[in-house]
């Protein structure tokens, strides 16, 4: 509670800027220059279509340590995620696999899925899928070339109680490692997996 106020104190005295350029946004994720490159995604996977501010938000997030942009994005996010009515009762980031989290530091996907799971009111799982093994690079690759070089990436704990998962990532490019993932999910005992990202690559 106190720390919840402080919060709102300290933003009051020095409003968070934009999530793509730090400029003045009045306490908005991006300031209106960077908002007028930013497309909706029409459809319930995902919140933006990736390119403009949104690109750059998630970069910054990914690549540069701003870390704090991952409780920001993920507040878009969870509101996305309440007025889709998505009933479901854990929520799971698309995780990385041991080494690459150790270079980063930290998992983008676990700091914009932990304010989705707080606003639905379900627990966030980090441990219920785990990246046994890393991929090469995929950027090159055709869909079916990105499915097969996943195959068996991703490992899922077993649960008889068939819950219903919230599957939460940065970016959809192909749907390839949301799909192999799933399939892991859905492998260990899931009764329902959906799927939610902050952009979708087009």
């Amino acid at each position: 509670m106190g720390s919840t106020i402080l919060d709102s104190i300290l933003e009051l005295l020095a409003p968070l800027g934009c999530a793509a350029c730090d400029a003045p946004s009045e306490g908005a994720l991006f300031c209106n220059t960077c908002e007028a490159t930013t497309q909706m995604h029409d459809g319930p996977l995902g919140l933006y279509e990736y390119g403009g501010a949104v690109a750059d938000a998630i970069k910054r997030l990914k690549y540069e340590g701003r870390t704090d942009l991952g409780a920001r994005l993920g507040a878009e996010l969870a509101e996305a995620a309440l007025r889709l009515g998505r009933r479901v009762d854990v929520v799971v980031p698309v995780p990385m696999h041991p080494l690459r989290r150790k270079e980063r530091g930290y998992n983008q996907s676990a700091l914009l899925a932990h304010p989705v799971a707080k606003r639905l009111g379900v627990p966030l799982d980090l441990s219920r899928l785990r990246r046994v093994r890393p991929a090469p690079p995929q950027a090159e690759l055709s869909q079916f070339e990105r499915r097969r070089n996943l195959e068996g990436a991703f490992e899922a704990r077993p649960d008889r109680a068939r819950p219903r998962v919230l599957l939460v990532d940065d970016v959809c490019t192909t749907g390839t490692t949301l799909s192999v993932a799933e399939d892991a999910l859905y492998a260990a005992g899931a009764e329902r997996v959906e799927r939610l990202v902050f952009a979708v690559a087009t």
